[in-house]
């Protein structure tokens, strides 16, 4: 019952929302609220997270388009950013991502009013649909006993552009069967209280807010200048903040064609997971990780003016 009040509540205040900010700070709520519902395998709740998630998106969508055709001037919070200077305000200012921008208008605009329940609904299945799966085949994802690894081509590229693996620091005395390196951290050891020195291979937890944290340590030792060269390998969500975070300090970027699959710790194939992956490449030797990284996908050199550690 407390979950349709606040589902309830939420769909109320979405329609009262005319502010850019405030829609998107309902649908930051929203994929919070995802991420719990998947790690406690709620389905009831997915599926309201779900749903308040792209209800609030299609009407980010539609304000963004009335901005443009408004000539910028919308509705975007109290204290209407830039209006005491005649500015007008950026994405920055709305909270929004380019790519966010983009693919909310795109939707708004090609999935009319009418058709939008049926939309929302087939969305809420999918999510549900892949709740499920993970519930009954729960070595797909997570951390931990459950945790995915990589499988061993990939980690024999990564030797050997970086030369050598010195540190894998979210890693299982399985994992090392693969990995190999000559040290490394396990849950227990929580590897984001360590210094990490050397070359790195990292192949962090999926789940927030571990992927995030992981991002940032990495970062912030390259910036050190004890990580000397290091690859990262996630699922390619180009949309969230720390993915950009990633991307920035790179050197390249390489996007894999189709999808890894991964390995469980019995050695099976778990299922699929459901979008593709990236790795990325903090090094100085862009040329030899473009050489091994063609093979497998699409390799984007960086701003290479933008020094790996900071």
């Amino acid at each position: 019952m407390t979950k349709i009040i606040r589902y309830e509540a939420a769909r109320q205040a979405l329609a009262a929302c005319h502010k850019v900010d405030e829609v998107k700070e309902i649908r930051d709520k929203a994929v919070a609220m995802q991420v719990y519902a998947k790690q406690a395998k709620d389905r009831e709740l997915i599926n309201y997270a779900t749903d308040i998630r792209l209800r609030a998106e299609f009407r980010v969508g539609d304000l963004l388009i009335e901005m443009g055709e408004n000539g910028g001037r919308a509705k975007v919070g109290d204290n209407q950013h830039g209006s005491n200077t005649g500015q007008l305000p950026t994405l920055d200012d709305l909270g929004v991502t380019k790519i966010q921008s983009s693919r909310w208008q795109k939707r708004a605009k090609t999935v009319s009013e009418p058709k939008r329940e049926g939309y929302i609904a087939s969305k809420i299945e999918e999510a549900v649909a892949i709740l499920d799966h993970v519930i009954h085949n729960h070595r797909a994802q997570g951390t931990g006993e459950y945790e995915w690894y990589t499988p061993a081509k990939y980690i024999e590229m990564a030797r050997e552009v970086l030369g050598g693996i010195d540190l894998d620091p979210a890693s299982s005395r399985i994992a090392q069967k693969t990995v190999g390196a000559k040290k490394y951290f396990t849950k227990e050891d929580d590897g984001l209280t360590k210094k990490w020195v050397g070359t790195v291979w990292l192949n962090p937890p999926y789940a927030q807010p571990w992927i995030i944290q992981f991002v940032e340590k990495l970062l912030a030792e390259l910036s050190a200048d004890r990580v000397e060269a290091a690859i990262l390998l996630t699922h390619n969500y180009t949309d969230t903040a720390w993915w950009h975070k990633a991307a920035e300090r790179a050197s390249a970027v390489c996007f894999v064609r189709g999808r890894i699959q991964f390995v469980a710790p019995d050695g099976n194939t778990p299922p699929g997971p459901t979008q593709g992956q990236c790795f990325f490449y903090y090094g100085d030797d862009i040329k030899a990780f473009k050489a091994k990284f063609t093979e497998i996908g699409l390799v984007m050199q960086m701003n290479v003016t933008a020094n790996n550690r900071g």
